[in-house]
């Protein structure tokens, strides 16, 4: 069972998405918070399995709970909800620690594919998404480090570096390439280690920045 807790102002969204996700077998939301300064209590109190978070909150927004968390070490894996017009949050978002970024319109089944790819260690950037964060990242530029490393990527990486940002897990990644698992490991980490990202959203975000999706 993966227990999630969700973080929203708006009663209506709560109360919405906990009817829906009580839908499904394998997941159970554990706890509500309605802002920012509730879920810094709540969230390292249940320590859930995922965390939805709305990025536009009073009191303390969502970059400012992902903050407070991390700093904490009590950030569950973290998926933020948004708006299309809302690119340069979820492009804080990302750099703050949250691994996965999908719109508010998402459907459930989508919803639960990215509850359950963060719980399984993996990530969630919505295909919908990449116009708002490429956006973002073009009013955001930064010039890469000294030792990035991106130019170098393989082909195969950079077929893995796609199925990545679409939200797959190694063990999905290994059965549509025809590779072992154990493989698409290592395929992972020379390509985190390439782009200078500290996990698979990151590397998404940097992949995005430095024109490796185009």
């Amino acid at each position: 069972m993966i227990r999630v807790v969700l973080v929203d102002d708006q009663m209506l969204v709560r109360q919405g998405v906990r009817g829906l996700l009580e839908l499904l077998p394998d997941i159970e939301v554990v706890g509500e918070a309605c802002d920012g300064e509730e879920a810094l209590a709540v969230v390292p109190e249940l320590k859930p399995d995922v965390l939805l978070l709305d990025v536009r909150m009073p009191r303390l927004d969502g970059i400012a709970v992902l903050k407070g968390l991390a700093a904490m070490d009590a950030l569950p894996p973290t998926l933020v909800l948004t708006t299309f017009d809302d690119g340069d949050a979820a492009l804080e978002a990302a750099k703050a620690g949250a691994k996965g970024l999908m719109l508010k319109d998402v459907s459930l089944e989508q919803l639960a594919e990215a509850i359950r790819s963060l719980a399984g260690n993996g990530s969630a950037l919505q295909p919908a998404m990449t116009e708002s964060l490429m956006a973002a990242i073009r009013r955001n530029a930064e010039p890469p480090p000294d030792d990035f490393k991106g130019d170098t990527l393989t082909a195969r990486e950079r077929e893995i570096l796609h199925l990545i940002c679409a939200g797959y897990s190694n063990k999905e990644i290994a059965d549509v390439l025809s590779l072992a698992e154990g493989t698409v490991k290592n395929h992972v980490s020379n390509l985190l280690l390439k782009l200078g990202a500290r996990d698979r959203t990151r590397a998404a975000l940097k992949a995005l920045q430095h024109g490796h999706l185009r």
